[in-house]
């Protein structure tokens, strides 16, 4: 990264940490970001005096509490997780299944919150993850409600499977966005993990654009999407209803 500026240099040293490696030593950091290891040992030092990363006892580099502190006040999450959870915990207490919310950035989806069933289906989910729009029933919500240059840039792209369910085929994909906006929801099927299944519905802003959506994840051998729809889209319902009653940040 040789004549990158300082702040690159910041930026790679805090994405070098991701879901497999939340823990990594200095040689490590250093690799992973592309910079010296004095470099990293400098910068590091800073991030450690303002709380973006911590050391363990072990010497080892994590991400500290003051930038979860401050990535929790991006603009889309808070008001929207507070306007959620309400339905998302009764959408769980019904059904005892996993919850998740999601919301569209670019051409991926990121988890903003969720709610996890002790004995339901494990499922890769978790806050602030980021997953492909084309695989899960919250991504082909997001997806079929995008902007058509975004569809189109996910649908000119290599379509990674995850199981026998993911949907690869571009034209397939096409078809299957269309199914969701008429149907009013999506059902993904064995296409994350081989034994999940997610039913997934739009939420609306007060303008009726789709900022984001939620799902519940069950086994797919014993998963009836048709009784489940119901009260999935009451959930998506009571949270847009939710956000069109807040008002506005320009009030």
């Amino acid at each position: 990264m040789s004549g990158s500026s300082v702040t690159s240099k910041v930026l790679a040293l805090l994405a070098a940490f991701d879901a497999q490696h939340l823990e990594i030593t200095l040689s490590e950091l250093a690799r992973r970001a592309g910079v010296s290891v004095p470099t990293a040992h400098r910068r590091a030092a800073e991030l450690v005096e303002w709380g973006a990363l911590e050391r363990t006892a072990t010497g080892r580099y994590r991400i500290g509490l003051r930038l979860w502190e401050v990535g929790s006040l991006a603009p889309r999450a808070p008001g929207l997780r507070e306007a959620a959870l309400p339905f998302m915990e009764d959408l769980y207490v019904i059904t005892r299944q996993n919850v998740q919310l999601a919301v569209r950035d670019d051409i991926e989806l990121v988890f903003v919150e969720r709610i996890a069933g002790r004995l339901a289906v494990p499922v890769l989910t978790r806050v602030g993850g980021r997953f492909h729009l084309h695989a899960t029933g919250v991504g082909q919500v997001l997806l079929a409600h995008a902007p058509p240059q975004v569809q189109e840039v996910v649908l000119g792209e290599p379509l990674p499977r995850y199981a026998s369910g993911t949907i690869t085929d571009p034209d397939a994909l096409r078809r299957e966005l269309a199914e969701v906006r008429k149907r009013g929801y999506a059902v993904s099927s064995r296409a994350v993990t081989e034994d999940a299944t997610s039913v997934a519905a739009p939420v609306r802003d007060g303008s009726g654009e789709v900022v984001a959506a939620v799902s519940i994840v069950v086994e797919a051998a014993t998963a009836k999407p048709r009784e489940l729809a119901p009260y999935v889209l009451t959930a998506a319902q009571g949270i847009t209803r939710a956000l069109r009653a807040r008002p506005s940040s320009s009030e």
